[in-house]
């Protein structure tokens, strides 16, 4: 008998078999991703993301588990929105949530979101809405965090700086018209900004608003131009900016605009319009230039994967995985409580700045002593590249009026 053991032993043995009994591998810690997957705010918080779960998987992951990521489409309605969170969480039973887009889908997931007690990491809308609840009843919204973009009322301080500074200060424009689409985080947005300009000595002329679904601006030039403005600031993030560039564009509309427009800050928005969006100014949150240890190596490994010029969702999905990754580290567990309470410590070097929390979980804007994420005004020039011109200590190149208008 002792001879037949030792003899099954050595086969096993031959075989590359064991009689240990097979360990089972840990469940891979999920990464829910609601996102508007057809743009591509969209296709770049999934390809950001994707680099991010690569790198961690290759380092071992996060308490010797992997990283996955699932996508749900969450579009730009409401309704569908909270679908995608059900789907997500209920479904798919994610760990965590990183996406987001527009403000007012963003705003009708949250009870849906607070109720699956998922942490939520949103990269996309700045509605203050979306994080105000945390600080009124933190016990049912303590889930919701922004890693980016700043939110809406700290972009119109930042842009009335661009008013105050670069309009007013360099142009030497004080006659200025605020212009913007419907859109819940834009209502937040514009009066702020009026009254901050204003109060910087901008002579606000007009304060307009319009559907996002416009077709034909001609009525809105109109009263621009009749307001006796010599500078457009616009307030713009849905499908409009592309006929809006057009028409400004084809009318040779006789005054120069910039401010925040989200789909003109695709790396293909020039490209895609035929160049007509030559001369705009429009917000960026990071450009490649060493903001932090990691803007430069994060823009040349995203054009190397994709060949694009990545968007702001791109940075705070990317830093958001790895915000997660070290909170669940230090917390020992994907346990949400734990989680959250080393979320709210976070002090991390990410793409656009240093990413903090505040008593609301949104993310700190920069400071005089503090370098978090700041509005960075980039002009489209010839042949469709950018240059960034305000803030003056970031400046790559000088404004450059449209051809068509006199300086």
């Amino acid at each position: 008998m002792k001879t037949l053991s030792v003899l099954f032993t050595a086969v096993c043995l031959a075989a590359g078999l064991t009689t240990a009994p097979v360990r089972a591998q840990p469940k891979p810690i999920r990464i829910g991703v609601p996102t508007a997957v057809q743009l591509q705010v969209g296709r770049d918080t999934q390809d950001a993301l994707k680099m991010a779960i690569e790198d961690i998987n290759a380092k071992g992951g996060v308490l010797g588990r992997k990283l996955e990521m699932v996508v749900a489409d969450e579009t730009e309605n409401p309704e569908t929105g909270i679908s995608a969170i059900k789907k997500l969480t209920a479904d798919e039973k994610v760990d965590v949530l990183i996406g987001g887009y527009t403000s007012g889908v963003t705003l009708a997931q949250l009870p849906h979101i607070s109720a699956a007690k998922t942490i939520y990491l949103n990269v996309g809308s700045a509605s203050p809405a979306t994080n105000a609840k945390v600080k009124t009843d933190y016990d049912n919204y303590k889930y919701i965090f922004r890693v980016g973009p700043l939110n809406s009322a700290h972009q119109a301080r930042q842009l009335t700086v661009f008013i105050s500074d670069f309009v007013k200060g360099e142009l030497g424009i004080s006659k200025v018209a605020i212009v913007g689409e419907n859109a819940k985080w834009v209502q937040d947005l514009v009066p702020l900004l009026k009254k901050g300009a204003t109060e910087a000595g901008a002579d606000v002329r007009a304060t307009e608003f319009f559907d996002a679904q416009t077709s034909d601006f001609s009525p809105l030039f109109s009263k621009v131009k009749e307001s006796g403005a010599q500078y457009m600031v616009v307030v713009l993030s849905h499908a409009s900016s592309d006929i809006f560039a057009k028409q400004w564009f084809d009318s040779r509309f006789p005054m120069p605009y910039g401010g925040i427009d989200v789909k003109s800050m695709d790396g293909d928005f020039c490209d895609r319009i035929g160049g007509k969006s030559v001369g705009e100014m429009a917000v960026n949150f990071a450009v490649r230039a060493p903001l932090t240890p990691k803007t430069i190596p994060f823009f040349d490994e995203f054009r190397k994967r994709t060949s694009r010029s990545p968007v702001y969702t791109a940075f705070g999905a990317n830093d958001a995985v790895y915000i997660y990754a070290e909170a669940v580290k230090r917390a020992g567990s994907t346990e949400a409580n734990a989680v959250i309470k080393e979320l709210e410590k976070t002090s991390y070097a990410g793409i656009p700045g240093i990413i903090e929390f505040d008593d609301t979980h949104d993310v700190k804007p920069a400071t005089a002593t503090f370098k978090g994420p700041a509005l960075l005004l980039a002009q489209w020039r010839e042949g469709c590249k950018r240059e960034v011109v305000h803030p003056k200590a970031m400046r790559t190149a000088d404004f450059v009026y449209p051809a068509w208008i006199k300086k």
